[in-house]
């Protein structure tokens, strides 16, 4: 099995790029949602988040309210780090046993591990290939407002936390340009697929 790395900036086109590439016929895992799973009541690291961060940070029905979580850790990098070192080994885990399920299935699959941190954390280096979405800045602004999650404050914060792209391409086994029209990123991730399947047989 052919183990891919899909990571980019904030609203730079990972989920596009790896939903393209799901239906080209890889396994998708996406660590934002693992991410939401191990969080839910019961879930891996639920009581240790709720410990850490205090009940004020649960909705009426007994889930945590992520942007209240958000705002906690946010400008604080020692919180950030702390729920980070909550939740990742809980995703992680979740990751290794959906790529080990895959494996199983099909020995000649191409799983596809989409995450946004995977070279700030270094575990990029745990599969065979990586690829980097990329496209302007003002691009990932204007599509990050766009979602209505975060403030113009907020996105340029989570911005300045992220590895510069420059870093994350040096490392990167196949660049998607996400800056150009629909159809070009997705003649992009034909060709990157192509060229993923010929290493996977």
């Amino acid at each position: 099995m052919l183990r891919v790395g899909l990571t980019g900036g904030l609203a730079s086109g990972k989920s596009f790029v790896g939903h393209a590439l799901a239906e080209l016929g890889c396994y998708l895992i996406e660590a934002d949602k693992l991410g939401h799973e191990v969080m839910l009541p019961g879930a891996e690291a639920y009581d240790a988040i709720v410990r850490e961060f205090g009940r004020g940070i649960l909705d009426p029905g007994g889930l945590i309210d992520r942007p209240k979580l958000s705002a906690l850790v946010w400008d604080h990098p020692e919180r950030l780090e702390k729920l980070n070192s909550l939740v990742h080994p809980a995703v992680r885990a979740r990751e290794e046993r959906r790529m080990a399920e895959v494996a199983q299935g099909d020995p000649h699959a191409i799983a596809v591990v989409a995450a946004a941190i995977l070279v700030e954390t270094g575990s990029y280096r745990n599969f065979d290939k990586l690829i980097v979405v990329t496209c302007t800045a003002e691009q990932q602004m204007e599509r990050a407002l766009k979602r209505g999650s975060y403030s113009k404050e907020e996105i340029l914060a989570r911005l300045s936390r992220q590895l510069p792209l420059e870093e994350k391409l040096r490392v990167a086994d196949y660049v998607i340009d996400t800056s150009g029209p629909k159809e070009s990123t997705l003649e992009q991730v034909r060709i990157v697929y192509e060229s993923l399947r010929s290493l996977s047989v």
